[in-house]
């Protein structure tokens, strides 16, 4: 017989099912357990005394069984591990972790991983069987590449031999992906690390009582055998020695040859934006939070842009950082954690997340010092240095995970030729214009071989993780748009007085004053320039933002050179867009550059 450590879970109120609280919450939580969407957040958090509503001691007992009791002997093929963890406590992994010496322990007691020879995702390693009826949906390309079945069963069964005759032990993650009753999907993920099975924990969203894990069916399953390499890749037709596999008919992905955690949670994602749209609720990779009033905002970005850091606002209440979708009730966090880039962290820059990282979080690739601090400063092992964390390490999360329907959207962009200004409003056809273009840079490390931020196109703000055609998701959003009135507007984070190499970064304080002026309605009130190439309004004037950086033109001593750049940029949207001008897909070009 199998013995299996079950997790541990809180048991409360419903409001708080889908995050998993510490045993400590504040009152302003408190308050909210029970409170729908269009309930307006009672108060600041950083005001109210912490009071302690439960435990987060959950099950008291540790539960033996079986693989075939868990189902995964007839739904995987994997048999032989003679030891089975199944939702480890926290506590219970960070022993597993150093057990198995699979890292280090900083100072202050948060785990640190390396992983391995992939520090970020493997883009170009990601497939999906090639089947009906997924291959009339999925949209083939670059992004989504198609093997045969016998290709995937060739890398499945490898996985499941390497399971069945290496592995005395294995980690299974049961838990759902979005907090939404309605729309949420329940997700195993197998691992051999423990500290990948930590990574489960923080991202997904922890199950609360014995009863739902005791009844858990999953909706898809990842078998993570990272420690797989596929010498034949050429044989099979493969880019290289990792595979990433999706089978959406069976319900399955394999991972081999990359230790990397985010190629889980991307993984999974990439499978919300498949289902969602096909059930006309769109799916996001945006990260939310929402105001003391309850007024929610979203934020479109790629990997570096700022996502994480501007939602982790100190005035307001995080709802997620990363992936979201947008029902007919509202916004809903996919996620019960966050991923956040550590590189050049510090506390005066970005407090909430370097307050964070502590016990349960988990660093990946961050170098530490000697006398155990993290030295978020060095990128020796790569610039994709990263952590995450269960939602309830930001003090002013929202519990409930969900807001109202938003009142508005922030896109958000690192510029790498230092032309667009640091924030722009844009009229709703601007709105579908930029989404689909999707504009941004690399930014180092995010993905292999990317060595310093390159000009990119990425549909959606997140076109690798698009599993319909980038289309589907626009006529979504402007459906939610015109229902719901949501204002949209364009966010610099990249480069002012000059491209990448000659400019600077736009400073976070100066970014976060366009995002404040946005949310709180204020630079509505400013007086606007009209851009004369690319047509959206420009604010003259914004507190904490020098006129100069408003006017990015005025902070390039050469004008010249900035005229140039402009309209070399200018033209790159519009030779991008084209392949969005065919016969039955709606034409925005009339709102791009001129």
């Amino acid at each position: 017989m199998s013995q299996v450590t079950r997790g541990m879970f809180l048991v409360g109120s419903p409001a708080l099912r889908r995050l998993r609280a510490p045993s400590s919450i504040s009152v302003r939580n408190f308050a909210a357990i029970g409170s729908q969407r269009k309930t307006a957040v009672p108060s600041i958090i950083s005001k109210m005394a912490p009071t302690a509503v439960a435990s987060s001691s959950g099950f008291q007992k540790a539960m033996k069984t079986t693989l075939s009791s868990l189902g995964i002997d007839k739904a995987t093929g994997i048999t032989k591990p003679t030891t089975i963890y199944r939702n480890l406590p926290y506590p219970e992994v960070f022993k597993h972790e150093e057990q198995n010496k699979e890292g280090e322990v900083t100072r202050n007691g948060t785990f640190c991983v390396s992983t391995g020879q992939f520090t970020g995702r493997s883009p170009k390693d990601k497939y999906f069987v090639e089947q009906a009826p997924s291959n009339k949906k999925l949209d083939w390309g670059k992004i989504n590449k198609g093997v045969a079945p016998e290709v995937y069963k060739n890398i499945y069964d490898k996985a499941v031999k390497h399971y069945n005759t290496n592995v005395d032990k294995m980690y299974v993650f049961d838990g759902y992906c979005g907090t939404s009753p309605k729309s949420r999907k329940n997700v195993r993920i197998i691992t051999e690390l423990a500290w990948q099975h930590h990574f489960a924990k923080n991202m997904f969203i922890r199950p609360e009582t014995e009863e739902e894990v005791a009844n858990f069916v999953p909706d898809f399953t990842i078998i993570n055998a990272c420690k797989i390499v596929n010498d034949d890749y050429k044989e099979l037709g493969l880019n290289s020695e990792v595979a990433v596999v999706f089978n959406v008919e069976e319900s399955k992905a394999v991972i081999t040859g990359t230790w990397y955690g985010g190629e889980m949670k991307k993984g999974i994602f990439s499978m919300m934006n498949y289902w969602l749209p096909l059930d006309g609720v769109m799916s996001m990779h945006c990260s939310a939070n929402k105001g003391k009033d309850g007024d929610t905002a979203l934020f479109f970005g790629l990997s570096g842009t700022g996502k994480t850091t501007l939602s982790a606002d100190p005035a307001r209440y995080l709802i997620g950082d990363d992936e979201h979708g947008w029902d007919e009730d509202g916004i809903f966090n996919f996620e019960g954690g966050c991923y956040a880039k550590t590189v050049n962290l510090s506390r005066d820059n970005e407090p909430e997340i370097y307050d964070a990282i502590k016990r349960d979080a988990l660093l990946e690739n961050v170098i530490i010092k000697k006398n155990g601090e993290p030295d978020y400063a060095d990128v020796s092992r790569t610039e994709n240095t990263r952590v995450s964390y269960p939602i309830y390490h930001i003090d002013n999360y929202e519990p409930s995970g969900m807001g109202d329907h938003p009142k508005s959207i922030v896109f958000l962009t690192c510029d790498a030729y230092g032309v667009l200004p640091p924030v722009s409003r844009l009229s709703p056809g601007q709105a579908m214009y930029h989404f689909l273009s999707g504009y941004t840079a690399k930014v180092a490390g995010t993905e292999r071989g990317v060595t310093e931020p390159t000009p990119n196109f990425s549909a959606g703000f997140g076109a690798a993780f698009l599993t319909l055609h980038p289309t589907v998701y626009a006529d979504l959003l402007q459906e939610k748009l015109d229902k719901h009135g949501t204002q949209c507007f364009l966010i610099n984070t990249g480069w002012t007085g000059g491209g990448y190499g000659v400019g600077k970064r736009m400073s976070i304080k100066a970014t976060r004053a366009c995002v404040d002026a946005v949310l709180d309605g204020s630079i509505n009130k400013t007086q606007f320039t009209k851009e004369p190439v690319f047509g959206f309004e420009v604010p003259q004037e914004l507190p904490n933002v020098p006129s100069k950086v408003l006017n990015p033109r005025e902070a390039w001593s050469d004008k010249a050179s900035y005229d140039a750049t402009r309209v070399k940029l200018a033209d790159m949207f519009k030779n991008n867009f084209t392949k969005f001008v065919k016969p039955g897909m709606t034409d925005y070009t009339e709102y791009g550059p001129k």
